[in-house]
């Protein structure tokens, strides 16, 4: 028998999960311009366990500084794309910054104004819409079931199911936090994909490195590709490309990283009903070809506070343009067919279009002018026959649960799972418990 099942209405707006967008949301809501009252809201995220994702590690860029910075990890003005043979310079991100927080510190960041709203930890269990507001039904971990009554209701939750598309690849990753016994890293530079590993026979696979010191650094290994691998063979791909490319010599591994980001040409509703919205990646704010989503995760949070704020019905914006989501099917669609040679494709976009502008392009804050010059940069043909053939495709219903970044992180800009940390050690470590 369910207990406490009255209909709770003091609040104004309920935002369900505490991730990326949640929070960002959340955090603006409560910081209305001068003259407007600060609405009542309530944020609801699952008790601690299973369902609340552990620590997670985000990366964006943008134009000088931003809001958050004060809670980076680290930031960096110079990134590099290798080939398969190691070449490629260090570009200069120009007037942009590439930049990592990790989710601890970017909650407590944001404590200090969220501590005006009301917290609730419970399971979302169904959210109604009605004719003047919603309802949202939750259960405690005690049993306690409540309902919320909200004028808005934003949820991030991910749906049960991915949309329907015509190309669902995977963007998968293990990564290690290390220390190195003597410095090896360029603190100022970001290996954003390094093209000296093993390619798989569909899609590719690249390094990753975030370095944060002359001596500690994230190292990932990553693949686009239709399944992930086990933890095994990640940790084997990852000390091959630690030992024998990168030839870091002894380190000891802090902690570990493991996720899933779907890059899929799928479509994400918005808008669940008249005062029901979804927000986040549940939102549209993955980008197909790249899995970034922390930028966009934020012109969304900082256009529904101002409609809030500004007593408008707060849809949220769509996250990239028609325009930008057009060009991404056909790369999904090159890659997965194997029409286009992904290290190829990359290492020549990076090396022959300014970064600034390449950056601005996959935040899809480009024009039409600066878009169609890209497009000269990459395999026309390939790319043509494949712009011809993606709009006669079908979308089709993917079976099984909608993808997540493992262990219930959510897909954002690079997202991680992080876990307890380990010895010191060159090789691969040990699965970790817990």
């Amino acid at each position: 028998m369910d207990i406490g099942t009255e209909v709770d209405a003091g609040t104004e707006v309920v935002v369900v999960g505490g991730g990326a967008a949640g929070l960002s949301l959340a955090w603006r809501l409560l910081a209305p311009p001068d003259g407007v009252p600060v609405p009542r809201v309530t944020l609801v995220e699952a008790p601690p366990g299973p369902l609340r994702p552990p620590e997670r590690t985000w990366c964006f860029w943008e134009a000088g500084p931003g809001p958050y910075d004060s809670f980076l990890a680290a930031s960096w003005d110079g990134l590099r794309v290798r080939g398969p043979a190691g070449s490629g310079p260090v570009r200069s991100l120009g007037g942009l910054r590439y930049k990592m927080l990790r989710s601890g510190e970017f909650e407590r960041g944001l404590r200090p104004r969220l501590s005006a709203l009301r917290r609730v930890e419970a399971v979302v269990e169904e959210v109604a819409d009605g004719p003047d507001g919603a309802v949202v039904s939750c259960r405690a971990a005690d049993g306690t079931v409540s309902r919320l009554a909200a004028r808005w209701v934003f949820d991030s939750r991910p749906p049960a199911a991915a949309p329907p598309a015509r190309t669902a690849l995977l963007q998968h990753f293990r990564g290690w936090f290390v220390r190195t016994e003597r410095p090896v890293f360029a603190p100022d530079v970001v290996e954003l994909m390094d093209f000296r590993t093993p390619q798989p026979a569909h899609g590719l696979s690249f390094g990753y490195v975030l370095p944060t010191g002359p001596c500690e650094a994230l190292v990932e290994y990553t693949e686009f590709g239709r399944a992930p691998l086990t933890t095994a063979a990640y940790d084997r791909a990852l000390a091959r490309y630690t030992g024998d490319v990168l030839g870091l010599g002894p380190f000891q591994v802090l902690e570990t990283e493991q996720g899933v980001i779907p890059m899929s040409d799928g479509r994400h509703p918005r808008e669940a009903g008249r005062h029901v919205f979804r927000v986040g990646a549940a939102g549209g704010a993955v980008r197909p070809s790249t899995g970034y989503a922390f930028a966009a995760i934020q012109r969304q949070a900082r256009a529904v506070a101002d409609a809030v704020h500004g007593g408008r019905r707060p849809v949220p914006p769509p996250a990239y343009s028609s325009r930008a989501l057009a060009m991404d099917s056909v790369l999904l669609r090159g890659l997965d067919t194997g029409r286009i040679d992904g290290p190829a494709f990359f290492t020549r976009l990076f090396a022959r279009v300014p970064c600034e502008r390449l950056l601005r392009f996959l935040d899809g804050a480009t024009g039409p002018a600066e878009e169609f010059a890209i497009g000269l940069r990459t395999p026309v043909p390939a790319m043509l026959r494949t712009a011809a053939e993606v709009p006669l495709l079908p979308r089709r219903p993917r079976p099984g649960p909608h993808q997540e970044a493992r262990r219930g992180s959510d897909p954002s800009c690079r997202t991680s799972c992080r876990t307890r940390p380990a010895g010191p050690r060159s090789s691969p470590p040990r699965r970790p418990r817990g």
